[in-house]
């Protein structure tokens, strides 16, 4: 991230500074009423102690402490200004940029960062706002590029729609069955895209709306694969998911595991060759039970498997348009999964693809 340099305001310093005057001059004043009715006190009295006499000498006495402590006084009085400044700009310096900074970001500009100089509680204040503006500058980001990617997504099928329409009117395509089955398809296109983005937007938003409770795995996974059950015989795909622990029950929301799975079965729906296998197994990570997705068929890139759970992602080989889908399955998997403070990943083992999440074990 680009640094720039923020003007450090004074006022406060200044502020600081001012108690510092007046705490050193009331030190400053305790110590010249002690000197004078204290030192010089018991300096009278050794004095007539041992028979001296008091007038003259006592009075040097006191004028040689007095002005002695006035220099005295006014080099620590500097010294602890210029020390007090210094120490208090510092201090104060990230805290005055950081204003600037809540500025900049409200008009947009998240470029700016705040130097770290030093690793104590101011330190680890600025890398705490460091980080806060990184991860904006990160969301800003990804609001502008998830913009442009639902603007081609969609832009894709309005126009073939706009072509078919004009052709229409026309006269160069005939109003024929096919041509209206056509337009059909392309306007399905678009109800999933948008259906798609709700539920991405949705899965955004999960964080603070999970409905908890005890669920066993195997019983979501059960249910979601009866639906997707005729799918997956019409094209020859066989589905085992006898590598499922039947025991292992997690914390979690039914409605949005429930979508979690869809979305997997769905993947492996459509990236499975006809006549291939898909196994569905778990298995225990420490505290954690990993659930995995694994397919034969279109084989996912190596430099692609950090990617899959991007919004709007397609490598070009396993993720082209030709099997579906916008590319937003596997980021809505990544957000409700992360929601349960699980986390998600692929990798390529024996020819197959493995796509998996892992959850909390649930132990009463």
């Amino acid at each position: 991230m680009k640094k720039k340099n923020l003007p450090v305001t004074g006022h406060l310093v200044w502020k600081l500074l001012w108690i510092n005057i007046l705490v050193i001059g009331f030190v400053i004043v305790i110590v010249w009423l002690s000197i004078d009715y204290l030192a010089a006190n018991y300096f009278m009295v050794l004095m007539k102690k041992y028979n001296i006499s008091t007038g003259p000498i006592h009075d040097m006495f006191v004028s040689a402490v007095h002005r002695y402590l006035i220099w005295a006084s006014l080099s620590a009085l500097l010294l602890a200004l210029i020390l007090s400044f210094l120490l208090i700009k510092r201090v104060l310096g990230p805290l005055a940029q950081m204003t600037e900074i809540t500025r900049s970001i409200s008009s947009g500009d998240y470029s700016v960062s705040i130097p770290i100089r030093s690793k104590d509680e101011v330190g680890q204040l600025a890398i705490a706002f460091n980080r806060m503006a990184d991860s904006l500058q990160k969301i800003e980001r990804l609001r502008k590029t998830m913009m442009i990617d639902v603007a081609h997504e969609l832009r894709t099928p309005l126009s073939n729609i706009q072509g078919y329409l004009e052709a229409l009117i026309d006269g160069v395509v005939p109003a024929t069955r096919e041509t209206f089955e056509l337009l059909h398809d392309e306007t399905l296109r678009l109800i999933h895209l948008v259906e798609d983005i709700l539920r991405l937007a949705k899965a955004d938003a999960a964080r603070g709306s999970l409905d908890l409770m005890d669920i066993k795995i195997r019983d979501v996974i059960e249910r979601v694969l009866d639906v997707f059950r005729t799918q997956f015989e019409t094209k020859g795909i066989d589905v085992n998911s006898t590598g499922v622990d039947g025991t292992v029950r997690v914390y979690a929301d039914t409605e949005k595991l429930t979508q979690v799975f869809r979305n997997l079965m769905q993947n492996a729906y459509q990236y499975t060759i006809s006549g291939g296998t898909v196994k569905i197994f778990t298995q225990s990570m420490n505290q954690d039970i990993q659930v995995v997705f694994a397919n034969t068929g279109v084989e996912v890139a190596e430099e692609d498997l950090p990617f899959i759970f991007e919004r709007f992602y397609r490598g070009e080989k396993s993720r082209s348009r030709d099997h579906g889908g916008a590319g937003i399955g596997l980021a809505i998997v990544k957000e409700l999964i992360e929601a349960h403070n699980g986390k998600v990943g692929a990798q390529i083992h024996n020819d197959e693809t493995y796509v998996w999440f892992s959850l909390p074990i649930y132990s009463a």
